[in-house]
Formats: C-alpha cells, sequence, structure tokens
C-alpha cells in the first residue's frame, strides 16, 4: 500500500502551498468573510488540536514535533503492512500522515501551525483550521469507519 503515499503528497503540497498563499496575501489575524458563515482569517497555533497546550511556554512546539514524527513512521510502517484489500484502511492513513507531515513542517521551520479556514454561527466560531487538519480529520473517520465495518472472510 506504500503506493497511496501519492495521496500524503498530495495533501502535503495543497497544505503547504495554502498557507504560503494565505501568509503572502493577509496580514497576521487578517480576516476576510467569503460567506456569512466562513471566513479566511491568518492564524497561528502553537499548540495542537483546538490550541490545546498554545500556553505552555514552548516545550510543546518539540514535543509535537516529535510526536508527529514518531506517528509518521509508524503510519509508513502500518502502510507496509496493508494487503490489497486494506484500501480503505491505507487511504486513512494516508491523509493522516500527508496532515501530520504539513503540520510539523509548520512546527519546524515558523515554530507554529498555519490555521486560515474559519467557520462560524453567529457569534461562536470553531477553531480555525487548515488543509492539513481536514487531511487527519477524513483520514481518522475513514479509520473508524473501516474499524467498525465487518471484514470480508477469507472462507
Amino acid at each position: 500500500m506504500l503506493r497511496l503515499l501519492w495521496i500524503s503528497l498530495l495533501v502535503l503540497v495543497l497544505d503547504q502551498a495554502t498557507k504560503i498563499w494565505i501568509q503572502d496575501v493577509f496580514q497576521p489575524y487578517e480576516s476576510l468573510e467569503v460567506l456569512p458563515f466562513f471566513n479566511l482569517v491568518l492564524a497561528f497555533n502553537t499548540g495542537a488540536a483546538f490550541s490545546f497546550l498554545s500556553d505552555s511556554g514552548g516545550w510543546q512546539r518539540w514535543f509535537f514535533i516529535g510526536l508527529a514524527l514518531l506517528v509518521s513512521v509508524v503510519l509508513v510502517l502500518w502502510l507496509r503492512k496493508l494487503g490489497d484489500d486494506e484500501r480503505r484502511t491505507g487511504w486513512g492513513l494516508a491523509l493522516v500522515l500527508g496532515g501530520a507531515v504539513g503540520n510539523v513542517i509548520d512546527r519546524i521551520w515558523l515554530g507554529h501551525v498555519v490555521d486560515f479556514l474559519d467557520f462560524y454561527w453567529a457569534d461562536y466560531h470553531w477553531p480555525a483550521f487548515n488543509v492539513a487538519d481536514m487531511a487527519i480529520t477524513c483520514g481518522v473517520v475513514l479509520l473508524l469507519i473501516d474499524g467498525f465495518l465487518p471484514r470480508k472472510s477469507a472462507d
């Protein structure tokens, strides 16, 4: 299933290209309303999902870099072991891998993750996110679906 690494590469390229674009066009925390429930905004996250640990003094950067690199190695090894009948698992792993590498690149080079997609309802804003986060979420959903669906028996 290593042939599915093209999915990871596609996610990585889209993620980095959109982050470069938003940083070229927007000032930090500048916002542009696109739809009545969606803004583009240049935001930075030094923590994890939902800014978890974002105000922890800096140690979290190296922790999340190490964790993402470890997870990436595990995902590649897992992909190597998959059979041809485990395509959904492969897609899920490849999406998570691409997203993890996209965000770890930001942490290494910038010290934070660039987020720019801001969905909201009235005064409630979902935490801003990026293409890497979308890929990770979709990959995890695929893995969960795959985990709940019955396996075909080899009989």
